[in-house]
């Protein structure tokens, strides 16, 4: 068996897309259906020997499960390559041959000269140690039918069988939509390991997509080129986080910005301090929290590098801005309680010509009653951070398209929804999780994809969003726009969480960014 040749995990691709990348391939005359069929077929049985060696050292028994495209025509490469490896290989087939595209019928006739294709309806899975689920990949737009789900033993898995062999998915497991990574109908086969091709698909990182495909290949199969798809965010280039450049410019805290970090009443102010911190940590020349007067001696007790000033109110607020043109980036809402005088903040912060404004926590729920008001102030450098509940609140008709149940495929997704909201907003907006996405009102999308090596669960931990907002305010606060600011914090923010692991608290995260700059790949 070849060597698998694994692509990064950087571009995201739709089924359309997708679709179109092989089409532009075979037109083009660079490759063939069928010699891509060859390559999808090897990656498979490489990544499945890869991922269990045991499987490769003595032959087993696999069955694999054929569908009525061109995935199944990979399902048809698959078995022939077990059975040149000495498996025993079960091949069942939903559909007839004769509607099979060219390209997998011709492949089903290759294997049917060697061992039996029986039918999908009435198939009963063997005592299997490998079940291939060829099905539908990246095509499908319909619930799983009973048949499919039979075969696949979903109706085991529901009453609890105890034996349950490995399952491998082709492209994606049969019921997950490959743009969204949400279950259409509500039912999908729940993989140990899933096997993409050329790039991911948005339904491998998003929504309920990254639970269902286990562990996650990409194979190179030959194809060339994904201008068109939607960035996975990496390490963010070292000009967005060193503080002095090759001259030596940006030798003086002056340089480098002066956050405000607007803090809540007495007993409400930690997050404040949490995001301040953040700020400074991650290289904000100064930070200051602005806190009410009750607030004033909880603060200080707590605060050494990060400076303390008086502020009550939007007046205050107007005044302190208007005395000091130095600060550059504003931080409202960890703490900042709810209500009216939360709402005037907002519009002072927004209407204070040049500042970047970072909106977290009470400063997006306040407006719940009226988000368009919200939108009337915001400016291209705002930056929005909900979470799955603030995001219900600002934009109630996204989240219910993202939500509710799924009948027909593609589903509305993840990305869907930041990005009309980032529209509708006029601002960046990070619509926040494991699958954070974040989208600009140009229509700049990407995605952080918190899975396999780079899952963190222990960053679901109080205070860790106003950590995050902290420093997208301190990168902003640095001169960097909106886009950078909000791209490299969320991809630090994971890192700093890696780096501590599990028992993680929001406090131990702006403390671990020291080491994160110096060794984390940026």
């Amino acid at each position: 068996m070849s060597d698998l040749k694994i692509v990064a995990l950087d571009t995201l691709l739709t089924g359309a897309q997708m679709r179109a990348a092989e089409h532009d391939a075979m037109r083009s005359g660079g490759i063939s259906g069928m010699t891509l069929m060859e390559a999808a077929g090897r990656a498979v049985v490489a990544a499945v020997f890869a991922q269990w060696p045991d499987l490769a050292d003595s032959p087993r028994r696999a069955a694999v499960l054929c569908g009525p495209g061109n995935n199944g025509g990979d399902g048809f490469v698959i078995a022939r390559l077990l059975g040149d490896w000495g498996w025993q290989v079960d091949v069942a087939l939903l559909g007839t041959a004769e509607a099979l595209p060219a390209d997998a019928r011709a492949q089903h006739d290759r294997w049917a000269a060697i061992s039996a294709v029986v039918r999908l309806e009435g198939f009963v899975s063997p005592d299997a140690d490998l079940v291939v689920d060829a099905l539908w990949g990246i095509g499908l737009t319909r619930p799983l039918p009973d048949v499919a789900k039979r075969a696949l033993g979903l109706d085991r898995e529901a009453s609890g069988s105890a034996r349950r062999p490995r399952i491998v998915a082709v492209d994606i497991p049969s019921g997950i939509c490959a743009d969204s990574g949400r279950a259409v109908g509500g039912v999908a086969v729940r993989a140990d390991l899933t096997v993409a091709f050329h790039c991911a698909k948005p339904g491998h990182v998003l929504a309920q997509g990254p639970a269902h495909c286990g562990a996650l290949v990409v194979a190179d199969i030959g194809l060339r080129g994904a201008a068109d798809g939607v960035a996975v965010i990496g390490p963010p280039a070292r000009r967005v986080i060193d503080k002095a450049d090759a001259a030596g410019h940006g030798l003086h805290k002056y340089d480098h910005g002066h956050a405000v970090i607007l803090s809540g009443p007495m007993g409400r102010s930690g997050a404040a301090r949490l995001a301040a911190r953040a700020a400074l940590r991650i290289g904000a020349g100064l930070v200051t929290v602005a806190a009410p007067g009750s607030a004033m001696l909880e603060n200080a007790c707590h605060l050494t590098a990060i400076m303390l000033a008086r502020c009550d109110g939007a007046a205050a607020l107007t005044e302190m801005l208007g005395r000091d043109a130095r600060l550059s980036a504003l931080c409202l809402g960890p703490g900042l309680g709810l209500g009216e005088g939360t709402r005037d903040l907002v519009a002072t912060a927004l209407m204070a010509s040049g500042r970047a404004v970072v909106l977290d926590a009470d400063a997006l729920s306040s407006f719940a009653d009226d988000p368009g008001a919200l939108f009337a102030l915001t400016h291209a450098q705002t930056v929005l951070t909900p979470h799955g509940g603030e995001f219900a609140r600002l934009f109630p008709d996204l989240a219910a398209r993202m939500t509710g149940p799924v009948e027909t495929g593609p589903a509305y997704s993840r990305i869907d929804a930041a990005r009309d909201a980032a529209a509708r907003a006029g601002c960046v907006v990070i619509l926040k999780g494991p699958d954070s996405v974040i989208a600009a009102p140009d229509g700049r999308l990407a995605v952080h994809a918190a899975i396999g090596d780079r899952a963190v669960p222990w960053l679901a931990t109080a205070g860790a969003g106003d950590v995050l907002a902290g420093m997208i305010t301190g990168l902003m606060a640095r001169g960097r726009d909106a886009w950078q600011a909000s791209t490299a914090a969320v991809w630090l923010h994971v890192e700093a969480a890696r780096l501590i692991g599990p028992g993680l608290i929001a406090e131990d995260l702006p403390d671990a960014l020291p080491r994160v700059l110096r060794d984390g790949g940026c």
